[in-house]
């Protein structure tokens, strides 16, 4: 038969005259002697707090019996000197003081893992649509650039036209160019906060003085800081431009896939933030402009469709391009584009700018009617974005026709 082992005091232990069971035999109490030797020289084990009003004493483990709980070790509140193996648990302490609750949690020490989560929060909010804030800290001429899957219209927009166009319109501008042959319309998209403007080198090509007009309806007056006539691309930066200049953020051209939506705005005969809508038609068109600004101008003038000459397929759309030209990778959209929109934006629908609108082909009125038609029949091209990216400095730097 197993024999089962009791604690002292685990069971009712009567009065001082006999056992609560009588069945088994009375133990004597152990006297109590009221003059204890002094404490030991050794210092007391700390006690161990398990909870509110429950301590634990390492010791021998001998439970009290009718003195309020406390171990039967020769001095209250220490254990037996030498004891060892097993431990007290008292629910006072002695003196009649509260027991201490449980110490308090070591405050954890910031290491990487703060600092990483700080970091990370500080990147969430530079991220997407916030890169305006990016650009203040670090220079009026840093450029917002990203992946088409960075999406910069509000989430309750997200791949709509009219939320690509909220977005984007405010960043794209009219420009107005006078020369001695006249004068043509374009657009422009802003880059920078400090006034900087994209747009085609032959929106701007021999001009003598360069207005240009925000999506707010001021207008502005421009210099010419660099032009490319081989990729019919020119930077231009508003003289005094004002403060808060909403900036567009320029795109990844190589994730773009034919049949993916864009938006494209500018404006056309002179109708200002004029958003149109398409597809991406083809990749890698070869598109031939020419890069002679007198043939150019004359043709733009004359030609009677308000458009610059271009080639493609080995034919020529809107007029003569002349001896001088050069061929680049276009982007192809059925989005309607009309004379006014080279310069602008081709969006894509997170509101990132994919491509400068650069040259659309113009069906030719009926040879009856004395007019001519420059009605867009969706066939249009549109610069790369990571071209004009890859071209920034050399346009900062005045450009590789200076």
């Amino acid at each position: 038969m197993t024999e089962s082992f009791r604690r002292s005091g685990e069971y009712p232990q009567g009065d001082d005259h006999g056992s609560a069971y009588p069945q088994q035999q009375s133990r004597p109490s152990t006297p109590v002697n009221p003059e204890w030797p002094p404490p030991p020289a050794y210092d007391p084990v700390t006690p161990v707090h398990v909870g509110p009003g429950t301590t634990v004493w390492p010791g021998s483990g001998h439970g009290g019996g009718g003195n309020g709980g406390h171990g039967a070790g020769p001095y209250t509140g220490h254990p037996e000197p030498g004891a060892t193996g097993s431990t007290a648990v008292f629910a006072t302490v002695p003196g009649g003081q509260e027991p201490a609750g449980p110490a308090p949690a070591k405050r954890r020490t910031k290491g990487p893992f703060a600092l990483l989560a700080a970091v990370a929060i500080v990147a969430a909010a530079i991220g997407g649509g916030t890169a305006y804030g990016f650009q203040e800290l670090t220079g009026n001429d840093t450029v917002a650039s990203s992946s088409t899957s960075t999406s910069v219209v509000p989430t309750s927009q997200k791949g709509t036209v009219s939320g690509v166009a909220k977005a984007v319109s405010p960043s794209i501008v009219e420009i107005s160019a006078t020369s001695n042959a006249g004068s043509s319309t374009g657009s422009g998209v802003i880059i920078t906060t400090g006034g900087e403007i994209i747009t085609n080198n032959h929106v701007i090509s021999g001009a003598s003085e360069i207005k240009v007009q925000l999506d707010n309806g001021k207008s502005y007056t421009a210099k010419v800081v660099g032009t490319d006539s081989k990729k019919d691309l020119a930077l231009i930066k508003l003289e005094s431009a004002p403060s808060g200049l909403k900036t567009a953020t320029l795109g990844d051209s190589d994730g773009v896939q034919v049949g993916d939506q864009v938006v494209a705005i500018g404006s056309p005969e002179g109708l200002t933030g004029t958003v149109t809508s398409g597809i991406v038609s083809a990749l890698d068109r070869d598109v031939t402009v020419s890069t002679d600004e007198s043939q150019g101008r004359q043709q733009q003038q004359d030609g009677g469709t308000g458009q610059w000459p271009f080639e493609f397929g080995g034919r020529e759309f809107n007029g003569d391009t002349g001896s001088s030209t050069t061929t680049y990778k276009a982007l192809q959209t059925d989005a309607s584009l009309n004379p006014g929109n080279s310069g602008g934006a081709l969006i894509d629908m997170n509101g990132n700018i994919v491509g400068i609108n650069s040259a659309m082909y113009s069906a030719a009125s009926d040879s009856s009617s004395s007019s001519s038609s420059a009605g867009s029949v969706g066939l249009g091209f549109a610069i790369p974005i990571n071209t004009v990216k890859s071209d920034l400095a050399t346009l900062r730097a005045g450009g590789s026709d200076s």
